[in-house]
């Protein structure tokens, strides 16, 4: 059980490792800050000194060097735009991100599932069918295009909902809605093909051989099984909340990380950028990391010791 858990922590640091040098590289090679922040007009003085204050003129490699020390010692560097602490500017913000995406993820979980579920349990039925054409539906549209219509319809048309901002509860319906509908169409269809694997399993035709009733059939022994590979999804879905909302954000003016992230790639704030992708790539891990155990929990297989030889 040590050995497992330890080889999945190396591996969790490993894959921060990654994207951390990955976002270092790619930030310093799509641009230089200097000239985004002081404009294409300042003298070349303030641009050297800029870069002097910040260690860009260093070679590459000192440069990151220095970045890896800084992120060891739980420092994530400060804002070349407004001199505030990385951190604190991602902290404000991750609050506005939760209360869109986690409402989100609810509706998926209660929606797409059940849904899943209960059109494999009456294939071809028209229901069945109903639930196929709107899960395609919903995970084949763009994000940015679903926004835009629901703006067109609820916002501009019927005048029911406002089309920005954060100012009440009624701002976050069409960002929530924005982001649960593809997710619902995802996990119903994923959910369906699951479902229908496992019903068609020996051991599900076993037990109603055995005269089982068909509910118990379905929750003690089909639901189960079928959950495993499920949870890989919402696992997903769940380390995917802060980068997901990028685009939502963006279109509905919404004050969270994901605009956040899109001013500041824009700014070439490069502090900034890398403690979001650094916090973004810690979430996906962590959910990785709980989506292994849940595992161990639904197949006691995964739990059983190897037998001795």
């Amino acid at each position: 059980m040590f050995r497992f858990i330890l080889a999945k922590l190396v591996r969790a640091f490993l894959t921060i490792l990654l994207v951390v040098t990955f976002a270092f590289i790619v930030l310093r090679m799509s641009g230089d800050p200097a000239q985004i922040m002081l404009g294409p007009d300042a003298p070349q003085d303030a641009v050297d000194a800029f870069r002097a204050r910040w260690g860009l003129d260093d070679p590459l490699w000192q440069q990151y060097l220095a970045y890896l020390q800084q992120i060891l010692s739980f420092d994530f560097g400060v804002s070349m735009r407004d001199q505030s602490p990385a951190i604190k500017l991602v902290l404000e913000r991750i609050p506005a991100t939760l209360a869109l995406t986690i409402p989100a993820l609810i509706l998926k979980l209660c929606i797409g599932i059940p849904a899943g579920v209960y059109a494999a349990l009456h294939r071809q039925s028209v229901a069945d069918r109903g639930v196929i054409m709107a899960s395609i539906f919903g995970f084949t549209i763009p994000s940015f295009v679903l926004g835009l219509v629901l703006v067109l319809i609820f916002a501009v048309t019927l005048d029911w909902l406002p089309s920005g901002g954060q100012d009440s509860w009624r701002h976050a319906i069409l960002p929530i809605a924005t982001l649960s509908i593809g997710g619902i169409g995802i996990l119903a269809r994923f959910s369906r093909s699951a479902m229908i694997e496992v019903l068609g399993q020996p051991y599900i035709r076993t037990a109603m051989a055995k005269g089982l009733p068909w509910r118990d059939v379905v929750w003690r022994h089909a639901l189960p099984n079928a959950a495993v590979p499920i949870v890989t999804l919402v696992g997903f879905m769940v380390g995917s909340l802060i980068a997901g909302a990028v685009v939502v954000e963006s279109i509905f003016s919404w004050p969270g990380v994901g605009r956040l992230i899109v001013v500041s790639v824009a700014n070439r704030d490069l502090a900034v950028v890398q403690c979001l992708l650094l916090v973004i790539a810690a979430s996906m891990v962590m959910a990785n990391l709980l989506v292994d155990f849940a595992y161990g929990l639904l197949d006691p297989r995964l739990r059983a010791k190897p037998a001795a030889h």
